[in-house]
């Protein structure tokens, strides 16, 4: 379903006004406006609401009990929900019911059981749901990608990477529950299995997954630090350690057959990014300054909904991730590996529409509107 848009733009609300939302979402639109528009704030928060609403000049602020009215009035195209976590189905059902097109934080939901009802109320109402995975409109990150697609490393076989941070504030969400998508895996380790099956271009067939934690009343309720593997075809092997209780880093390294490719920062929106390929005895090294992620990601959404075009990142690939961390846990918890290959060929087969199934998403994420730098 389209709804009218104002002047060829699609409007936007954004749910959900905390740390991502203030530095990096609603900044973002400046530099959308070419087919974008910020329309509406909904906050948990009037303060929040009336800040924020106040420095962005938006009139349209609506607390959480008032979203589907916001919907109701049919001047919201699409919803960013970027909400903790365990809202994220709340609110992509409601908009989904109402007519409204979905851009949704990732982790897309905390159980696939969720991320299938999403899914379906989505293809039941007509709407686009798309998981927001910004390093896909990063130019460090699409080098990389690039370079391994290019056979510049050979065949790549192991990719390794260490994804920490330091949550020190009891109040914050991430410390929560992990039932309530608490935890570094939910929190910062969906980067790390996203990277790694883009890069190896395949899924994983098992995963196993160790947690640690220390006496620290701050992770009184959930996992401080996970070291996972997974398991892919034809001898490629993923290793990540995430941790929400350590000295921050944020890089990765694939290696292949031939060379080698290390992303320092890799994650990071905030910072600049160094980006080393190591071939035939040499180094070759290229820093690319701090970037903006949001805006071409808002842009890509909002041409699909305008020209009904499928969303780079789908939520099949969100409903993935999530299969994937929902195994991991499981692994922690009975201290066993756990297979996965039928249950990728399932999904694989009955989510993704017959259009798409023989264009795998990473042989489509080149295809996408030009970044500088890449």
């Amino acid at each position: 379903m389209l709804l009218k848009q104002s002047k060829g733009k699609v409007r936007y609300a954004v749910v959900g006004l905390g740390h991502i939302a203030q530095h990096a979402i609603l900044p973002a639109f400046k530099n959308a406006e070419d087919n974008s528009i910020l329309s509406a704030l909904v906050s948990g928060h009037q303060e929040k609401l009336d800040e924020l609403g106040n420095t962005y000049q938006i009139q349209k602020r609506y607390l959480y009990s008032e979203f589907e009215d916001c919907l109701r009035r049919k001047e919201i195209d699409a919803v960013y929900i970027c909400t903790s976590n365990e809202h994220h189905r709340h609110f992509t059902e409601t908009a989904a019911r109402l007519g409204v097109h979905i851009l949704c934080e990732k982790p897309l939901a905390l159980s696939l059981r969720d991320c299938e009802s999403m899914l379906e109320a989505t293809k039941k109402h007509g709407v686009k749901l798309m998981v927001a995975y910004r390093l896909y409109y990063d130019s460090a990150y699409r080098r990389a990608l690039k370079l391994v697609n290019n056979k510049k490393i050979g065949e790549p076989r192991i990719f390794n990477s260490i994804f920490t941070t330091q949550v020190k504030d009891p109040q914050n969400t991430r410390l929560i529950e992990i039932e309530k998508g608490g935890g570094p895996l939910y929190d910062i380790g969906v980067y790390c299995i996203n990277a790694a099956r883009n890069l190896f271009r395949c899924e994983p067939i098992e995963v196993y997954a160790k947690s640690v934690t220390t006496n620290e009343a701050r992770f009184k309720k959930i996992d401080e630090t996970v070291s996972c593997l997974l398991k892919f075809p034809e001898g490629k092997i993923a290793t990540f350690t995430v941790s929400l209780g350590n000295f921050p880093s944020a890089d990765f390294d694939v290696i292949g057959t031939k060379g080698r490719i290390k992303l320092e920062k890799a994650y990071n929106y905030d910072s600049s990014t160094i980006l080393r390929l190591f071939e035939r005895g040499k180094t070759i090294l290229k820093r690319y300054p701090k970037r903006d992620q949001f805006s071409p990601e808002i842009r890509h959404f909002s041409e699909c909904i305008l020209k009904n075009k499928t969303p780079l990142t789908s939520a099949l690939e969100g409903l993935i991730d999530v299969e994937i961390i929902e195994a991991l846990q499981l692994s922690i918890d009975l201290e066993s590996p756990i297979t996965l290959d039928e249950v990728h060929r399932r999904n694989r087969t009955l989510r993704l529409p017959e259009s798409e199934r023989n264009l795998s998403l990473k042989q489509k994420i080149f295809n996408i509107s030009p970044i500088g730098g890449v």
